[in-house]
């Protein structure tokens, strides 16, 4: 579950850009500013791209762009240094159509170090090569091949969760309009992209009476279960206008947590749930993670098409100063139980992603290490009465059950002195910034690092989570409700932002509130083990 800064408006290029983008987008049919339901399929003409486009993973000279079509057609993507396009670069796509729910993902490869990339999607009729779509526009930065060049970038997650759609009445998921005018490098979205168990009503009444008013479809009126309703829950959001143009102009590097299958799952877990009438998770997983691969660019995954073979775990290299190492807590962990097992070799990483995180480690040069976790490290995060979510427990003492997983990897830290990691998370829907200290801790051997939790984007609110001591966390800053699931009427949302100065290599931490507000600010110094 601000202060203006450099950089903070796009570029006049950029903004035409975005113009483009935006007048393909206006031809979605949602009625009114947002209307009530998905676009239907026009049989004839020339196929479009009305769902907007989407660039992800990208490095210093790759990257993937997305788009989904209204019917059978060819996706050609060209790159261009400029937004005249004068000058062009073909990339062949796929050829789309109903088994992929008309999706296609293209990678672009051979892409200029450190600048402005130019692009435009056209489709095209496989019958009739003459006949094309409108192309669809959009733009992103290229890592760079230079560290004086810098890195920022912004994290949250958490979205249209709770029963919280897009309200018209409010301009739909406005956070992303405030860090789209950000301009950041990229976006990584921590987790719960969607909420495929979250049934979104037309309309909800808030404590005060008002009436919060939700743009409805019909795969958002229960919870999802077959391939056709989690695809359904993935355009659901892309129905916002804010969203469509935050993706036209900054790009995503995007994991999962549960709510992309359903809350607090895990492998092999049987349902007792009266709202699903499959109950075997495994089955409802498959589904969701094929939607997952259809709907969002992840390198790792369409490097094979998504077949079982592709995996969510990955490291995104962003230049000499960042490394993201995108963790995935859910596909290999354990069944969630009270936590107090004395051996646990599963953990919530599974065996095999621990060594490949701990070799990527040790590998890194980047002056920087993001461990992006889709779940926080010392926070309590229950699942019913006597089990446990996340890593922690409750059990302030020497490490137990997931915890061996993770102090395993905070004392290989320590002794291989590997630097610069920091940990970004979202789940909990508040905002804070956890310091760990062995100082304070049951367990001793690793050094102090920081986590920095941002979110909701676009779901409730809720109260701050209890800490566990075992790796001696504390609460340095928070800003949560005081009750649960606090609309977006009533609380403002929250993302994070992570700026890597070239010249001094220092990071910092901003934890921002929908609105313009800096709550907080945490600047990290480079080269060092512990901080």
């Amino acid at each position: 579950m601000s202060q203006p800064v450099p950089g903070s408006s796009p570029s006049p290029a950029r903004r035409g850009v975005l113009r483009g983008s935006l007048a393909a987008s206006a031809a979605l049919a949602l009625g009114g500013a947002f209307g009530a339901a998905a676009p239907a399929f026009a049989l004839s003409g020339r196929p479009r791209a009305a769902w907007g486009v989407q660039a992800g993973d990208v490095t210093a000279s790759s990257g993937l762009v997305w788009v989904r079509a209204d019917r059978p057609a060819r996706m050609l993507v060209e790159t261009s240094a400029t937004d005249s396009f004068r000058r062009v670069r073909r990339h062949h796509g796929p050829l789309v159509g109903a088994g992929t729910d008309f999706t296609g993902t293209t990678a672009l490869r051979g892409l200029p170090a450190g600048e402005q990339v130019h692009y435009r999607v056209t489709l095209v009729d496989p019958d009739d090569p003459r006949r094309t779509g409108e192309p669809v526009t959009g733009t992103f930065r290229t890592a760079p091949g230079r560290r004086r060049n810098g890195v920022r970038f912004l994290w949250s997650g958490d979205i249209a969760g709770q029963g919280w759609g897009i309200n018209p009445d409010i301009g739909g998921f406005r956070a992303y309009e405030e860090m789209r005018r950000l301009d950041p490098d990229f976006f990584l979205c921590s987790g719960d992209s969607i909420y495929a168990d979250g049934v979104i009503e037309p309309r909800v009444t808030l404590p005060d009476g008002r009436i919060w008013r939700n743009v409805t479809t019909p795969e958002k009126a229960k919870v999802a279960e077959t391939l056709d309703e989690y695809r359904g829950n993935f355009r659901y959001n892309l129905l916002d206008h804010n969203v469509r143009a935050f993706h036209a102009q900054v790009p995503s590097v995007v994991q999962w947590d549960d709510h992309e299958v359903r809350n607090n799952w895990y492998p092999g877990q049987i349902l007792d749930d009266a709202r699903y009438t499959e109950k075997d998770v495994d089955v409802l997983a498959s589904r969701a993670l094929r939607a997952f691969t259809e709907y969002t660019p992840v390198s790792t995954l369409h490097a094979r098409g998504g077949s079982p073979g592709g995996r969510m775990h990955r490291v995104v290299r962003h230049g000499p100063l960042l490394d993201v190492f995108v963790l995935d807590m859910r596909s290999y962990r354990n069944a969630n139980s009270p936590g107090r097992q004395p051996d646990d070799t599963t953990g919530i990483l599974g065996a095999e992603q621990l060594t490949w995180l701990k070799r990527e480690l040790a590998a890194s040069t980047a002056v920087w290490k993001v461990i992006a976790a889709d779940m926080p490290l010392g926070l309590v995060v229950t699942d019913g009465a006597t089990d446990f979510e996340a890593v922690a427990q409750g059990d302030p003492g020497a490490p137990l059950g997931r915890e061996l997983q993770i102090a395993e990897l905070l004392r290989f830290v320590k002794h291989r002195r590997v630097t610069g990691t920091v940990w970004l998370t979202a789940d909990v829907h508040y905002t804070s910034a956890q310091h760990y200290a062995p100082e304070r801790a049951a367990f001793k051997d690793f050094a102090p690092f920081w986590e920095f939790v941002s979110g909701p984007l676009a779901a409730g609110g809720f109260p701050a989570n209890a800490l566990d001591a075992t790796f001696g966390p504390e609460r340095v800053f928070v800003r949560a409700p005081e009750r649960a699931n606090v609309s977006p009427m009533e609380s403002p949302q929250y993302f994070g932002e992570v700026d890597i100065d070239g010249h001094s290599g220092e990071l910092t931490v901003r934890l921002r509130a929908e609105g313009g507000a800096v709550l907080f600010t945490k600047v990290l110094q480079p080269g060092r083990v512990g901080q």
